[in-house]
Formats: C-alpha cells, structure tokens, sequence
C-alpha cells in the first residue's frame, strides 16, 4: 500500500477530526484575506479620494529671487513677468521614467488684464485638466465651453457686480461670464479663469506657460525621483513635491495595512496552534496504529510522511476554502465597511499566498507530532494492544 493511500484512508476514518481541522484553517485564512481584501479595497479608494485634493507637484520657472509673501499678504509688489514654459514641450513629463505614476497634468498661463481701470489677474487654463484636479470646485452657472467663457473667482464677480451671463471686456476681446465659482478661500477666489489659449492671446503669450500643477498616483510611488526626474527635462524650472499631501496619503494607507497585518499575524498564531493541538492528540490517539506500522518494517520516516500527508492535504483544502471564503465576505461586507466602496476584485497573487500560507502552517504546525510519532519505540506502542 502506498503511503499516500495509508494517509487519505486515516483522513476518511476521521472525518470529524479532519473537518475540525480544515475548518480551523478555513477560519484563520479566510480571516486573513478577508481583511487584506477589505484593505486593499479601502486602500483604492483611499487613494481615489485622497487624489482628488488637487496637485502634489508643482513645476514654475526657476527664480533665484526669495518671496516676498506669507499667509497671502505679499509685501515685495507683483510682478507677472518671468520666464514661461514652451507650451509644446509639457507633454516631456509624461516621458519621464516614472511617467505610468503621473496621472493629470494641467497647465496655466497667469498674467494681469485691465477690467473697469482695475488690474485683475487673468489665469488661462485646460478646463478638462482643472476640473478633473480641482474636484473640490463648486460654481453656479455651467463649465465654460467656448473660447470666449470665463468662469469667475468669488472675489472679483462680488468686486465688479458679475453674475452668469454678463459680459465683460478683456483687452478688447469681448468675454460671457458662464459661472462663478463659490468661495474657496484660495488663490482661485481673486482671479479670471479662462481658456487656456485664449488667455495666451489676450496676455501676448502665445505658446506659452507659467506653472504646471501636477497629480501623480502615490501609493509607493518614488515622488523624490519624479520630481528629479522632471527637473531634468526642465532644467530652467523649479519642481516642488507638495510631500505633505504625499505622506498624509501614505500614512493613510500604511495605517489600514498595518492593523490587517497585525490582526492576520494574530489570527495565524491561533490557527497555527490548533493544528497542532488537535496533531498532537491524533498521534497519542495512533499509538497502536503507529506500533504496528513500525513492528511490519515501517521506518521512521515513513512514519513521518503518512503525518506530514494528511498536514498537507488538510492545508490544501484549508488554504482552497480560506481564500474564496474571504474573498466572498470581504465582497459581501465592504458596502458595510465602506460607504460607495468598490470591491477590488479577485487577488490570484493572494491565493496563491493564501494556499501557500495554509500548507506551510499545517506542516509547520504538524513537525513536532510527525516526529514524535516517528521516534515511538515499536515494543512500547504495542504494549496498549
């Protein structure tokens, strides 16, 4: 009889003692994907709506002047007129070695426009870019669509008595106010905020940018590198990591990783325990069955596989369980747990993880016992017969 067939048979013979078994595996490795799969669900949207705050690095051109500003008071006078950006060349940062962790680019062309006798700052912009950073923009009236559509900060609709569809004249250029935004308590509340290329026209900038906000996707991402590696293709630019919003998102999400993987290691320590308790006490209840297997010629190791067998098998199907038992309560209790959350789907990597974990614990977990059983003098254990 082959070993493997001595050890499938013991395992049928037990059936209560094999499902206490595997059910303890199934507990403790479902468990453990459960809160690994809410986590990195969690993590996703964490992320998704931690991104949503706007840029994390900034590009403006290089000036060796210090500013002269704090708090929004500035005491060093304004001046518009710095270098600017080939418009062009922007598209350079989505080459960067890192470019798959740059998500939006929006780039802005800022000048000083005469409105009524009264110097207002203009700030061209990519509307689909902007929007899409400055999620948090809330406006009355509708997003400008044509060239000739302003949209207006708080500050200066309430200054010249603008509301939607007024009209307002800039340089000469006939303009329709189509939305004002709401109150921000930012730089946005004091400006116009037009067309990107119609705000270069009206500036005399023509193929030109002042600054270049920034979204890259942080979670790992090396924002030191990106930052150097977009200096590189700007060597004329001043390329600033906003790193507080960076690590704001890392710690987030390191926070939920770290109590999953504290809870798990718990959870492990447990199941890890009742294998080999319940191991432990199949080998004392064997004692017989062990004797006569070494009395017929069986050698220790032979001994040693036939425990080490069943361990496997039982991890096996623990491991199998486990993890689509998590990953259908994680699937099941996200709505719960988050609020709109998103599932993250089925994780092969963390199955293959999950199966691995089970056999090696019930191994683990069934070493001491196997060798206990293999080390049983062949006279004493048949002494109980």
């Amino acid at each position: 009889m082959k070993l493997y067939n001595i050890s499938l048979n013991n395992l049928k013979r037990r059936k209560g003692k094999m499902i206490f078994l595997v059910m303890g595996l199934v507990i403790g490795i479902a468990t453990v994907v459960t809160l690994l799969s809410i986590t990195e669900s969690m993590s996703m949207d964490i992320e998704k709506r931690l991104n949503q705050f706007g840029a994390n690095i900034v590009m403006t051109p290089r000036n060796e002047n210090l500013s002269l500003s704090y708090g929004g008071i500035n005491v060093g006078g304004v001046n518009y007129k710095v270098r600017e950006f080939d418009e062009k060349k922007i598209n350079d940062i989505r080459k960067i070695k890192n470019s798959k962790n740059i998500g939006i680019i929006a780039p802005k062309v800022i000048g000083a426009v005469k409105v009524k006798g009264r110097d207002v700052l203009l700030m061209g912009v990519d509307f689909e870019q902007e929007i899409a950073l400055k999620t948090w923009w809330q406006f009355d009236g509708y997003l400008p669509k044509q060239a000739n559509e302003v949209l207006l900060g708080s500050q200066v609709a309430s200054s010249f008595d603008l509301s939607t569809g007024d009209n307002m004249i800039l340089s000469g250029r006939n303009f329709v106010v189509k939305a004002v935004l709401q109150p921000t308590g930012a730089s946005e509340d004091n400006v116009i905020i037009a067309d990107l290329h119609e705000s270069q026209k009206v500036l005399g900038k023509e193929g030109k940018v002042s600054m270049v906000e920034i979204a890259a996707f942080c979670q790992g991402c090396p924002i030191n590198e990106m930052t150097l590696q977009i200096a590189e293709k700007f060597p004329d630019a001043k390329v600033t990591a906003l790193k507080q919003a960076v690590m704001s998102k890392m710690q987030s999400i390191e926070l939920f990783k770290s109590f999953s993987l504290g809870i798990s290691v718990l959870v492990i320590f447990i199941g890890s325990l009742l294998v080999f308790v319940t191991m432990m006490g199949s080998v004392s209840e064997r004692t017989r069955e062990i004797g006569i297997f070494r009395a017929i010629g069986f050698r220790r190791g032979h001994v040693m596989q036939i425990i080490l067998l069943e361990a496997l098998i039982v991890g096996l199907v623990g491991g199998f369980l486990g993890f689509f038992g998590g990953s259908t309560i994680a699937w099941a209790t996200l709505p719960f747990v988050l609020e709109g959350g998103v599932f993250a789907g089925i994780n092969i990597s963390l199955g293959i993880i999950s199966l691995l974990l089970s056999v090696s614990l019930s191994l683990a977990a069934s070493l001491y016992p196997a060798r206990k059983a293999s080390n049983l003098d062949p006279s004493e254990a048949l002494r109980v017969l």
